[in-house]
């Protein structure tokens, strides 16, 4: 097994702010989050966003472009989110995000983990053919980056009008 965690705290922002934003986010609202690199992320089916609902998306991480489908394996508002990856078939490879409130904001871990169960695991030395030291170094930054930006965005951005 092979696990990839990146831990982030960020002021000014929640964990239901985060929580909220990936599980409702448009295509658009995404790119604008960090233009050039982020590219799409949405609900596919017009699922209501919770457990089950198979989220599509395209970034780029370093010099990879990662296109990805994920079915939400776990949704915790506010506290957790967690997909497992799809390409034509599941695979043995996970993204997780858990928040923990701080004193002036929230404590994000970014987990990856990869790798398969029971006799699978001798395959497990080839995902080191993707995971390299490149690639995770650059998923670290990433990580460091994106979510200062998702801050910013979101205290940036124009709030809904209300009609009373």
């Amino acid at each position: 097994m092979l696990a990839v965690t990146s831990k982030v705290k960020v002021p000014g922002l929640t964990g239901q702010d985060v929580s909220d934003f990936m599980m409702s986010c448009t295509d658009e609202q995404y790119r604008q989050w960090w233009p050039g690199t982020h590219l799409r992320l949405h609900v596919l089916n017009g699922a209501t966003g919770g457990e089950g609902d198979v989220m599509v998306m395209d970034e780029f991480v370093g010099r990879r472009r990662l296109r990805l489908r994920g079915v939400v394996e776990a949704f915790e508002p506010g506290r957790r989110i967690v997909w497992r990856f799809h390409k034509i078939v599941p695979l043995p490879a996970r993204l997780s995000l858990v928040f923990s409130p701080t004193q002036d904001g929230v404590c994000v871990q970014h987990t990856v983990t990869a790798g398969w169960p029971g006799i699978g695991r001798v395959l497990d030395p080839l995902l080191r053919l993707y995971f390299t030291a490149e690639f995770t170094a650059d998923l670290d930054d990433h990580v460091r980056i994106e979510l200062p930006l998702l801050r910013n965005y979101l205290r940036d951005r124009p709030k809904p009008e209300t009609h009373d």
